[in-house]
């Protein structure tokens, strides 16, 4: 039977193939970062400190931010078919891994949808698109607030700062831009509709994206409420492993540089696989340093959120593609 053949290659071949491509990516992505060996040491050794119960929290607060993404996904999904929150967490890890290979983590939906049923699956993309804003207009909006925040810090401690201010001005700017567009397209989705299917030709694909109709301004309330919960969840785990690695800052330049950089990563087209660990990097040094010296603690946080929050959900979900 040709149908149980693909499913065994499947479930034999491909899950296991692309576990050990993980496993290899990672190895080399984290090879190419400097100072890696040194951020490694950092990790293993509070594992071996009184710090450990620490680690073991952040551990735990990835599964409360994926928990938290499944239910998001859970409310979104439910306007085209059931799924058990269980059957929505194996999802998002499997859209995990996928995304691990894609720029801006678009496989995301790909990973996803496995999980639902044939012939609901490209409107399955549609919904699943308006998660991805929900989480993309809480970082635009905490972003713009972070850059206003640390401006004065970063113009201050410029070498050139009449450069910066006009870069920063910028991005502001053009970030404020976005934001609003992408607010009332939020907001009113349904006028997106209306317009489309005035486009002469594509009136049949209408019908994929005819179920974004189906959300109601309390429904999208719930999934930005959603989105800023797992946002919160990443801005603890900033906290909580700086402290690990002693990068003494206090809340509230946490919260605003880690801003920054959730910002960056937003607007930068990166590839988990080859360039999200290296942009993370970079802006995490070059904005949190403004408030520490701690170059080494801050690389060691990096690489920490990364593996913690990227790649061992991305190990699961590659090991669950087995079962779909």
């Amino acid at each position: 039977v040709p149908g149980k053949n693909i499913k065994i290659i499947l479930n034999y071949v491909v899950g296991p193939l692309l576990f050990c491509l993980l496993l290899y990516s990672i190895y080399h992505q984290v090879q190419r970062q400097p100072n890696w060996q040194q951020s490694l040491r950092q990790i293993q050794q509070a594992f071996d400190s009184t710090s450990a119960w620490k680690l073991a929290v952040v551990l735990g607060l990835m599964l409360v931010n994926w928990g938290l993404e499944a239910r998001k996904w859970q409310v979104i999904i439910s306007r085209l078919q059931q799924l058990s929150w269980i059957q929505c967490l194996r999802a998002t890890f499997t859209g995990t891994t996928l995304a691990f290979f894609t720029p801006n983590r678009m496989g995301e939906y790909m990973g996803r949808v496995l999980y639902v049923d044939e012939g609901k699956r490209i409107q399955a993309i549609s919904l699943t698109i308006v998660g991805s804003l929900g989480q993309l207009l809480i970082t635009l909006l905490l972003g713009i607030a972070g850059l206003v925040q640390i401006r004065s810090e970063m113009i201050q401690k410029a070498a050139e700062p009449g450069s910066v201010v006009f870069w920063l001005n910028g991005v502001l700017y053009v970030t404020i831009l976005a934001t609003c567009f992408l607010t009332l397209l939020y907001f009113r989705i349904s006028w997106l509709i209306r317009w489309i299917e005035k486009i002469p030709r594509i009136e049949r694909y209408v019908r994929y994206i005819r179920v974004l109709d189906n959300f109601n301004l309390t429904m999208l309330l719930r999934i930005l409420s959603l989105s800023a919960g797992r946002y919160l969840v990443f801005v603890l785990q900033y906290f909580i492993l700086f402290d690990v690695f002693k990068v003494e800052l206090n809340a509230w330049q946490v919260f605003w540089s880690v801003s920054v950089v959730f910002l960056v990563l937003a607007i930068i087209p990166t590839i988990a696989l080859i360039t999200e660990l290296g942009v993370r990097w970079k802006t995490s040094v070059e904005v949190v340093q403004l408030f520490s010296v701690n170059v080494v603690g801050i690389l060691a946080t990096s690489l920490a959120i990364w593996i913690i929050n990227l790649v061992i959900p991305a190990l699961i979900g590659s090991l669950l593609i087995l079962s779909v």
